[in-house]
């Protein structure tokens, strides 16, 4: 039995970090030479990093990302080894995402993607154009720096299969592994025994079960050998893409790496017999039949044998690897991309406005969980890590850094409760409580002489009355919001002036990065106050639903250390959310879902319809009556034209979103993922107008 030796990975990448991700493909592929690996993967566009967006359309990247090449060529990197790497590539006046082949200081082939990713956060066609030229090949001229290195001239571009002395390989970018027509299956049927998809896939909550079912299916109906690498970490941008790269046998799962981790470059390798995928192949007749009949697909050598004797060894065995719960997605995602932020952001900690409420305790928690993800490396010894923590703390060369994810909250955390005189004082302990259980340097900062000064103030050039009054204390509708907000964008105000004046007075290294509380429901329809807290640097909870949230604080209870967290987290979740930014009146407390006239499971219902399921305010009535039976037709009426005037009111806060971890396929962000316009009909007049004449065609039928 010979057996080959494939190596996949995840790594870190950085978009325009041209030198930093050189090192960390090389460090991949020296893992994988070191692993007897012939055949080595990695993620796509990984030279470049995925999120370049728009600085795809500079010559200095391609430029760049060919000099990159030529220096992994030049320096041996590729000496023994068949290197399938990511990177933009222009030919005839086009620019493809494309695949280069290396083996042996040369270049092979380019293979571009046929098809590109242009739904959700995608925007690929705006920068690449797609392959439309199956099965063919043309020449492709190489750039001189890669000619002083490898002496030819061209090479050739297009969609074609590398054949070793021992086995048929190719591509299968990505997004064409979600078409219906995926290249792998006239792949496998041309005889290829190794499919190889390199993705750059982000992470959303309860997304890799997809993704698994998917590359499984690539190989259960007619056998063979698929690879997925992926990128791992925070490119630059809101999305967080979550490693898992697979080696999958017969669709059976034989190495797995893992979802989320702080390690820049991540390699798993497996030993695979192809005989048993080709056997497997040849048992069906019908499959043999279709094979016989299949158009060839070009073919360009490779001068290497990708399997040896198998020395005793066995082929990797099967296993199912371990897909984590969305509590602990969030525990890790969230936490790895603030990691990431901060290492690269060149700031020195955080600081958070911390109510007491479930939003800002999850946000705290996630932090302690990036603290113990943290801890947990520098115990381990990765130097990776210590290097980048002594950096991020500032400390003196040679001092180790602290391996207490208490400690380290304590340097890098800093919470402040703002109250002012509507402020409970539940809330205030609840908020030093969640504070000291997580270690973070916690203030506490009365902020009622401010807002009592800043409504006189504009009182009196307004020459108006002084004081702004609740309507509960007989004020009016007007001003009972205006001093809720007032109170809103004054803890704004603060928190980004405590942001700045901490570092010098608590002597820990700075600028702290200002983290916001709102989760993706309330962001739905404008539940937040326009620069208020909700206003920050970077919002870990902004793309996740408050459904989850609290499911999440409920998981790490347990997870984290019951005896510190457990009484005050359930405390948390057993308080219902509320702004706290007015008294109670004789309506009773203040609360946010009696507010808002949606329950928090409610808006999220609403939201996917609205996102993934792209449903306008009529289908979404139409929906909801069949759902939510038996809740009477007019009361779904009316709560769908609650969200969709709500939703419409408050776009254009969407558009000043802070940057938030993507976890939800039905955020709102304006930024990148929801482009839709800001200024719209409140009236929604032709689409209320059909759930009316609907409502009159169902209530004729029950009488």
């Amino acid at each position: 039995m010979r057996l080959a030796t494939l190596a996949t990975c995840n790594l870190n990448q950085w978009a325009l970090d041209f030198d930093g991700n050189l090192a960390r493909i090389r460090a991949s592929i020296a893992e994988s030479k070191a692993r007897g690996a012939r055949y080595r993967l990695g993620p796509e566009l990984e030279v470049t990093g995925y999120g370049c967006e728009d600085h795809f359309l500079e010559a200095d990247t391609v430029r760049h990302a060919w000099e990159v090449l030529a220096e992994l060529l030049s320096d041996g990197d590729t000496d023994g080894i068949l290197c399938d790497v990511g990177m933009p590539v222009l030919h005839r006046g086009v620019r493809y995402n494309a695949r280069v082949f290396a083996l042996d200081r040369r270049v092979l082939l380019l293979r571009p993607k046929t098809d590109l990713s242009d739904d959700g956060e995608y925007r690929e066609s705006r920068w690449f154009a797609a392959w439309r030229k199956p099965r063919s090949v043309e020449p492709f001229t190489l750039p001189r720096v890669v000619r002083d290195v490898t002496g030819q001239e061209s090479t050739v571009i297009g969609d074609a299969v590398i054949e070793t002395r021992d086995a048929r390989l190719a591509s299968e970018l990505c997004e064409e592994l979600f078409t219906p027509d995926a290249p792998h299956v006239p792949l496998g049927l041309d005889g290829v025994d190794i499919v190889a998809n390199p993705s750059g896939s982000h992470h959303e909550l309860r997304k890799t079960a997809a993704r698994l079912r998917r590359i499984r299916a690539a190989t259960e109906t007619s056998g063979g050998v698929y690879l997925y690498a992926n990128q791992q970490g925070c490119d630059g941008g809101h999305l967080y893409f979550d490693g898992g790269a697979l080696v999958v046998v017969n669709g059976e799962v034989v190495a797995s790496s893992s979802q989320f981790s702080l390690q820049d470059a991540e390699v798993v390798t497996a030993d695979v017999d192809l005989e048993r995928v080709r056997f497997r192949r040849a048992a069906r007749p019908s499959r043999m039949r279709q094979s016989a009949e299949q158009p060839p697909y070009p073919t360009v050598r490779a001068n290497i044998e990708l399997t040896r004797p198998a020395d005793g060894r066995a082929p990797s065995p099967a296993h199912e690897p371990r897909l984590l719960a969305p509590e602990e997605e969030i525990a890790f995602g969230p936490a790895c991309w603030l990691w990431d932020y901060l290492r690269r952001s060149g700031a020195g900690g955080f600081f958070l406005p911390l109510s007491g409420g479930a939003d800002s305790t999850a946000v705290a928690m996630i932090v302690a969980s990036m603290c113990r993800l943290v801890a947990q490396r520098v115990t381990a010894g990765d130097q990776a890590v210590v290097t980048e923590l002594a950096r991020v703390l500032g400390l003196p060369g040679g001092e180790a850094p602290p391996g207490d994810p208490r400690v380290l909250a304590g340097r890098l955390l800093t919470t402040a409760y703002l109250p002012t005189r509507v402020s409970g004082a539940a809330s205030r302990a609840r908020a030093r409580r969640v504070a000291e259980a997580v270690g973070a340097d916690h203030l506490e900062v009365e902020l009622q002489d401010a807002v009592d000064e800043l409504a006189r103030a504009t009182a009196a050039a307004l020459g108006g009355e002084s004081a702004l009054r609740f309507a509960s204390e007989g004020g009016n509708a007007s001003e009972d919001l205006a001093l809720q907000n007032l109170q809103a964008r004054t803890r704004m105000a603060a928190t980004y002036l405590l942001a700045q004046r901490v570092p010098a007075l608590r002597d820990v290294r700075g600028p702290r990065l200002v983290l916001g509380t709102s989760n993706v429901d309330e962001s739905l329809v404008g539940y937040v106050t326009k620069y208020d807290t909700s206003s920050a640097d970077l919002n870990p909870i902004g793309g996740i639903a408050k459904a989850d949230l609290r499911r999440f604080l409920a998981w790490a209870r347990d997870a984290f250390d019951v005896e510190v967290f457990g009484e005050v987290l359930d405390e948390v979740l057993a308080t219902p959310p509320s702004a706290e930014l007015r008294p109670s009146g004789e309506a009773g407390a203040q609360t946010d879902e009696e507010e808002m006239g949606l329950s928090y499971d409610e808006l999220a219902a609403l939201g996917r319809l609205r996102k993934i399921e792209r449903c306008g305010p009529f289908e979404t009535f139409e929906r909801l009556v069949t759902e939510w039976a038996p809740m009477p037709p007019t009361e779904v009426a009316v709560k769908v034209r609650r969200f969709f005037r709500s939703y419409a009111t408050n776009r254009h806060k969407a558009t000043v979103a802070t940057p938030a971890y993507h976890a939800e396929a039905y955020a709102p962000s304006d930024h990148r993922f929801d482009p839709r316009p800001f200024l719209l009909n409140l009236a929604w007049d032709r689409q209320f107008r059909a759930i009316d004449e609907q409502l009159q065609r169902l209530e004729g039928r029950t009488r």
